[in-house]
């Protein structure tokens, strides 16, 4: 029987287990309102290391030792392990992760690589080619700004539709056994381009791709959403999460209060001085591999839409004139099979 539902969905025949998961975050983010679902708040933002790149490739290496310690795995246990970051080349990761040993498949999806990530990982396991599998992600404030727009040092101000790229990493490892949560469904996102050039207003540029995965998922799988506990994209924040609202509700899809956005839960955006709230691959991995995560595991939530989303934008093509194509990857986590 195919697992295909239709373009964008598969439905995992033998769904995976996320048998650990931790995450990793800056000073920032530790005064947010999630700082106790974090497993380790730095305040030192280079980690101890000698540049702000080289503390995202730490962040990276904490959340994979944290997280094969809480599911009782070694290095040699992972079969494939799929990261990215922000970096030009994905130098997060490869540094990160260089010596561990094990095969590594890299990824770019901005901010929507946890979810592909995880909906990669969950695949391989389901498809037979793996026993254990890992997806890992990271972003930092300082190492994103240097790259997207201007030095630190620089002191530019930031126009009101901005986010805040959070300094963060989380890692989830999946397994064929487990008590949960399971990957039962993945939805693989179509680029859209909504013609928008504005390197500053992220949330208004992904929103569009958002819907377009999320009409797919329910859609494909049949569901609606009231049959979920919570629906979280990830990171549209505060203006991109009320055009996904919007938008949706045109089409007769009503969200409502189940929904949210990693955005606007890591952190108070009201005390925290963010703008629109948060973005950077960090920031929805940390939210789903500690408050999420930990909430299904407690009880709190049955079965959740988890969808990333990304702007596929690059410096050079900001400087050449070009919009911004943005993508959104989801998968359902539930506590059943």
């Amino acid at each position: 029987m195919s697992k295909r539902l239709g373009r964008s969905t598969v439905a995992l025949a033998d769904p995976p287990s996320v048998i650990g998961s931790a995450c990793v975050v800056g000073k920032k983010e530790g005064e947010g309102p999630l700082k106790e679902s974090f497993d380790l708040i730095q305040p030192d933002t280079r980690f101890g290391e000698s540049s702000w790149e080289k503390a995202e490739s730490r962040m990276q290496a904490l959340a994979l030792e944290a997280a094969m310690q809480k599911a009782a795995v070694t290095t040699a246990a992972l079969d494939y392990v799929f990261a990215g970051d922000l970096l030009n080349q994905c130098v997060g990761s490869s540094f990160a992760l260089r010596d561990m040993g094990f095969p590594f498949l890299g990824l770019y999806g901005a901010c929507s690589t946890m979810a592909e990530g995880l909906g990669l990982a969950a695949m391989m396991i389901d498809g037979g080619f793996a026993n254990h599998t890992a997806a890992i992600t990271s972003s930092h404030f300082c190492s994103a700004e240097r790259q997207y727009r201007m030095p630190l040092e620089y002191g530019g101000q930031r126009t009101p539709t901005a986010q805040w790229t959070a300094t963060a990493a989380g890692c989830a490892i999946l397994a064929q056994g487990g008590s949960g949560p399971f990957v039962t469904h993945v939805t693989s996102g179509k680029i859209v381009d909504a013609g928008i050039k504005d390197a500053n207003n992220m949330g208004a540029a992904m929103a569009p791709a958002a819907c377009e995965t999320l009409r797919s998922l329910f859609e494909e799988t049949g569901f609606a959403p009231e049959d979920f506990d919570l629906i979280v994209t990830g990171d549209l924040a505060r203006l991109g999460s009320r055009v996904v609202r919007e938008m949706l509700l045109a089409d007769g899809i009503d969200l409502g209060e189940r929904y949210t956005d990693c955005g606007e839960l890591i952190y108070d955006i009201e005390r925290q001085d963010v703008h629109m709230g948060g973005s950077g691959c960090g920031c929805s991995a940390a939210v789903l591999c500690g408050y999420l995560l930990n909430g299904m595991r407690a009880g709190k939530w049955q079965r959740i839409v988890f969808a990333g989303t990304g702007a596929l934008l690059s410096p050079l093509s900001s400087q050449q004139g070009e919009s911004i194509p943005a993508i959104c990857h989801a998968v359902i986590l539930s506590n059943s099979r």
